[in-house]
């Protein structure tokens, strides 16, 4: 029987994120995905005009019409929340939907490169680690990780050492599995390779006594909606029961064949990767 993930975030007409990016990518790897709209947008808020219809209210009849089909989930994946009603809808959504054998991946999406987003209050960010906290796995970049564990970022940028920025960098995420979590998953983080003197993004996974980096060359570009592949996989990963290092493994390759494609083609960073013709490499 086919997998089905409940996948909650907004739906952006362009800019190859959220739901979009989700939805081809968990397809793709034999999954259902079930999205459940935040909100409805002409395009990702990184472009300089949009138009944004919020689904907050709408959440609820998502969910109650859901528990009347007897719907059932394998597993739940969050990515961006725009408000603290939404993570209240969330949790009604989890007393709900989770079952004992329904995985949780929350994609805790706040900011990035040491910024917060704007619309984050002390509030949101309260609730966000409660979300976090009842995860099975999380999914936070570098700047989230840092707003999880208290942490100030400027401390993680002055660390030039790749064995040192990789120690403290897997504590703060031991940090986070101890209020819950099983996996922390760091994605995005940038160093220079002692060994081969080459700059590379890698993703560091962080389970029980294990920690896992997933390094490739760094070919530049900073594009909308990686973030969303690379957890939109994870999630797909463990529905279909890989290892979790397989599928950070997997996110990486493909990532970054899109980037390269898309560094190659000059696409602008609001419009996401060229990552649709790679499809066919998450298939088993």
């Amino acid at each position: 029987m086919t997998k089905k993930i409940a996948v909650i975030n907004d739906l952006s007409g362009f800019g190859r994120c959220s739901l979009t990016a989700a939805i081809s990518v968990i397809a793709a790897m034999g999954v259902q995905p079930c999205p459940l709209p935040t909100a409805v947008l002409s395009a990702q808020t990184g472009y300089p005009s949009y138009f944004c219809d919020d689904y907050t209210d709408k959440m609820e009849y998502f969910r109650q019409e859901w528990e009347k089909m007897g719907a059932a989930f394998d597993g739940i994946y969050t990515g961006f929340v725009a408000s603290e009603q939404q993570i209240e809808n969330i949790f009604c959504f989890l007393a709900t939907f989770r079952k004992k054998k329904t995985f949780l991946l929350v994609d805790p999406v706040m900011g990035d490169n040491g910024k917060v987003y704007a619309m984050f209050t002390d509030r949101l960010l309260s609730l966000m680690r409660e979300l976090v906290y009842k995860a099975d796995a999380v999914t936070p970049n570098l700047t989230e990780l840092c707003l999880l564990t208290d942490t100030d970022y400027r401390m993680i940028q002055s660390l030039t050492d790749e064995k040192h920025l990789l120690t403290v960098i897997e504590q703060m995420a031991r940090n986070v599995i101890k209020k819950g979590p099983q996996a922390v998953v760091v994605t995005g983080i940038h160093f220079l390779d002692e060994k081969d003197g080459i700059q590379k993004m890698g993703n560091l996974a962080v389970t029980g006594k294990q920690a896992s980096l997933s390094a490739f060359p760094y070919v530049g570009g900073s594009y909308s909606g990686t973030g969303d592949l690379f957890a939109s996989i994870i999630a797909a990963g463990i529905a279909r029961g890989d290892k979790i290092t397989d599928s950070i493994q997997l996110a990486g390759d493909f990532i970054e064949r899109a980037i390269v494609d898309s560094v190659k083609e000059n696409i602008p960073r609001n419009d996401g990767v060229n990552y649709e013709q790679f499809l066919g490499m998450l298939t088993k």
